[in-house]
């Protein structure tokens, strides 16, 4: 495995993230076709066997029930120091005034208990899930430079958010000496990449390494368009809410990527990661693994080097669409 590193920081990841959503338990948070912890470990055990060293859960996913089995999962499998573990805050987890959000009180409850919950005494990147409009920009910063100085958390990292209240955040950090994002996580596949706009050149700007998630836009890059929906598109309400599924606006991209992997003679997923991986300031697309071969397939990405030629093909079709996943 060539590690890659994290924007300009010295941290060192696997080119590909997994990212532990699908794992935890069906039954605590808002998705039915979560893995639970006995079908989930699998999966990170055959993530580590392959070379990933990184790792992306979050307290919001199972309500806390993701962090506790890749905790768990990591202990069995790997030792501490080789993994890249990663968190993050802002959804709310529990009851009460303070369960979410990015105020001092939320974050240093928070990293308390994801700590606990992953049987560990640090994560290397701490994360905020979103922008917090109801708390002040320099309290949030202060208290996760905190999290940082007491040792609880290594790097800290952001994710979907305006280009303008990320960089405002750079720059609120670097004035007061505070510990400065070195990540964005944001959604960026080809068939939304509206990101490239601001957000993409101001992280290669100023050395933030990208984390693309969703790399596969919800499966609808893994599989022909007219093909038959899975059990997890048929009920994912966010999916719905991120991609319209537009026969006039998607449609012909991922028709080009379906003829240009027919033509490698590779699945449709492998290119659509190949693409992402190539394009500038891109470090660690995170992928999602709920059965052998997804994890497989992109593993297998890794070795495919597309043309200028298949580049445009597959850039060419795209149109702008409306700003998504900011909520």
């Amino acid at each position: 495995m060539n590690y890659v590193r994290l924007g300009g920081s010295g941290l060192r990841v696997s080119p590909l993230c997994l990212g532990c959503m699908s794992y935890g338990d069906p039954a605590r948070g808002h998705h039915s076709w979560v893995l639970d912890e006995e079908a989930s470990r699998p999966f990170i055990r055959q993530a580590l066997e392959a070379g990933l060293n990184f790792f992306d859960t979050a307290n919001f996913y199972s309500l806390g029930a993701s962090e506790e089995v890749v905790g768990r999962a990591l202990r069995d499998f790997a030792r501490r120091d080789e993994v890249v573990l990663a968190t993050k805050v802002f959804f709310p987890v529990g009851e009460g005034a303070h369960a979410g959000g990015l105020s001092r009180k939320s974050i240093m409850h928070q990293i308390d208990a994801s700590l606990k919950r992953l049987g560990t005494d640090y994560v290397d990147l701490y994360q905020v899930h979103r922008w917090d409009p109801e708390t002040p920009l320099q309290e949030t910063l202060e208290a996760l430079h905190d999290v940082v100085r007491a040792g609880k958390a290594r790097y800290l990292g952001a994710s979907s958010m305006f280009a303008w209240q990320f960089g405002k955040s750079l720059a609120v950090a670097q004035q007061h000496g505070w510990t400065r994002y070195i990540s964005m996580q944001n959604l960026v596949n080809l068939i939304y990449r509206e990101e490239e706009r601001e957000m993409l050149p101001l992280c290669r700007d100023q050395g933030i390494g990208i984390m693309p998630w969703s790399p596969l836009a919800r499966g609808r890059l893994a599989r022909p368009w007219n093909s038959a929906s899975t059990s997890r598109s048929a009920s994912d309400k966010v999916s719905a809410q991120l991609f319209d599924a537009s026969d006039e606006i998607d449609r012909p991209v991922v028709d080009a990527l379906e003829a240009v992997a027919a033509e490698r003679g590779v699945p449709m997923s492998q290119v659509a990661l190949a693409w992402l991986r190539e394009r500038p300031g891109i470090s660690s697309p995170i992928i999602g693994a709920t059965r052998p071969q997804h994890l497989s397939d992109a593993l297998a990405s890794l070795e495919l080097t597309l043309s200028a030629d298949e580049r445009a093909r597959l850039e060419s079709p795209y149109v702008p669409h409306p700003v998504v996943g900011f909520s």
